[in-house]
């Protein structure tokens, strides 16, 4: 059995005092479950700033038996949350909220560190963390069953009750705000949660642990830290009642075969190779803000919801590609710590071997490199895994670049004309996760709106989330949706009951 260790009770960090920006990351690097910090029965994996090389210090790495630990302690905590009155668990919920907003900049910067995004774009990310945290708690009354008249000798009537336990793993693009926003709706719900943080950058996810120890009950909500072993030993364990993935295809692909055998529920938000699609009567200047905002440079383009595919139409595609060039240049690498940083790293060297192959092979496959596509000149970063934003004209349908994911800061442009081919493009991939469609005709609009493929479209918009509205994918880019009702609900099952009010025969 895994031993107790002490927790950090420290101050929150405070900007103002001048501290070093690393002395914000968390002092505990154990694993959380059941109320308390564990030895790991693992091993201890070493963690790196991408922006820099340097070590980050190490993290302990759950096993299938840490993991085992972790569910029976959840389980067991299940038994007092889903007892706990709606109203008392939405009230810890926004205190957790409170909470998240008081150590902003702490939290923002310890993704900065960890995960190499930039810390002004960070804030947001907890900023949204907070609003779903308040919003799942606004929720908890909506939890409501049905009646079903069956005349006047029985009442009919379903409850929906919490499933369990629920394991959560998160990626490394949003590690603080997928950690705290991804665990509101299973706990509004009355579930315990287990989180398994991205081996890359779980360092906000412990510290979110130590800021809001104690106001949950003992093993109501636990960070395992670790990589594939202890994510597929989470999914496939008997007492995990559903899993949920953000992450790439094949990972959703493994979770849900890891969940099989105890035909758990699951819910996943995938990949994408997502479409932005110009109409002849679109303004080039909105478009190509609209383009280069969708690509997500700022994140390195490490986003699965990123428009990393855009069809221009051929009588604006000069103008809209001009544009582009000059916008881009906004967006040049930096320390993730700076606040004028505009565009991070890329979270491992591993990743960005496989960015600059793409951006090889795409050069090979004859594209037209416009901007981009090395390594940033600057001594200061070249111990980073830094890589300038990049972008090809003249993509074909056949090259890699136009079917594949890169999740890195590689757009590809098409040029079209005919309407019905560039749909059958848009559509030819396995992903289905946004679309956006710029047009000044609401006709045209509302017709290509219902021909792509995706779970998220927008019109003359890209990129901005909607707290309240279904967010998810089709095809291969996920199952479920998420930010919106729905999501609480798929946290519940539904049991009907049935009453006979009959009165029984008289001797």
């Amino acid at each position: 059995m895994s031993q107790p260790i002490a927790a950090d009770r420290r101050e929150p960090h405070d900007p103002a005092k001048g501290a070093a920006p690393t002395d914000v990351l968390p002092r505990n690097r154990q694993l959380y479950f059941n109320g308390d910090w564990h030895s790991a029965g693992g091993k201890m994996l070493e963690l790196f700033n991408p922006a820099t090389g340097a070590s980050l210090g190490e993290v302990a790495q759950a096993t299938a038996g840490d993991v085992d630990a972790a569910v029976k302690a959840a389980k067991a905590a299940y038994r007092v949350w889903r007892n706990v009155a709606p109203a008392e668990r939405a009230k810890i919920l926004r205190r957790i909220a409170e909470i998240v907003r008081a150590n902003a900049r702490e939290l923002a910067l310890i993704d900065a560190i960890d995960g190499g995004n930039p810390v002004h774009e960070m804030l947001g990310d907890v900023a949204n963390a907070a609003a779903q945290l308040d919003f799942f708690a606004g929720l908890v009354t909506e939890m409501k069953g049905q009646s079903v008249p069956l005349g006047r000798d029985s009442v009919n009537f379903s409850v929906r009750e919490p499933r369990g336990v629920i394991g959560r793993i998160i990626p490394f693009n949003h590690p603080f705000m997928f950690c705290a926003a991804k665990s509101a709706a299973p706990l509004a719900a009355g579930n315990t949660v287990i989180v398994k943080p991205p081996d890359q950058a779980p360092l906000s996810s412990l510290r979110f642990a130590e800021l809001i120890e104690g106001l949950l009950p003992p093993g109501v909500f636990n960070v395992l830290p670790g990589g594939r072993d202890a994510g597929a030993a989470l999914a496939s364990h008997p007492d995990v009642a559903m899993i949920s993935l953000i992450g790439s295809v094949q990972a959703g692909r493994a979770v849900m075969k890891a969940g099989a055998d105890t035909i758990k529920p699951v819910l996943l938000e995938l990949g994408g190779k997502n479409a932005l699609v110009a109409l002849a009567d679109a303004d080039p200047d909105e478009v190509a803000a609209a383009v280069v905002a969708g690509m997500n440079f700022i994140w390195c383009g490490q986003s699965c919801g990123s428009t990393s595919r855009a069809f221009l139409h051929e009588s604006i595609h000069d103008a809209v590609v001009e544009r582009i060039a000059e916008r881009v240049k906004h967006f040049r690498p930096g320390d993730p710590s700076d606040p004028a940083t505009t565009m991070g790293a890329i979270i491992s060297r591993q990743q960005l071997d496989k960015v600059m192959g793409f951006i090889a092979d795409t050069k090979a496959e004859g594209a037209k490199l416009l901007c981009g596509g090395g390594r940033p000149q600057d001594p200061a970063l070249a111990k980073g895994n830094f890589v300038e934003p990049t972008v090809f004209t003249e993509v074909t349908p056949a090259m890699r670049l136009a079917r594949e994911e890169v999740f890195g800061p590689v757009l590809a442009v098409f040029r079209w004309s005919d309407e019905a081919s560039m749909l059958e493009t848009v559509n030819s991939v396995e992903y289905g996760l946004t679309c956006s469609i710029w047009t000044n005709d609401v006709r045209d609009a509302h017709r290509l709106a219902a021909e792509v493929q995706a779970g998220f479209v927008w019109i003359n918009e890209v990129s901005r989330h909607f707290l309240g509205t279904p967010f998810g994918g089709y095809k291969q880019s996920g199952l479920g949706r998420e930010e919106c009702l729905e999501e609480l609900l798929s946290y519940t099952q539904e049991k009907h009951i049935h009453v006979n009010l009959k009165r029984p025969a008289r001797a």
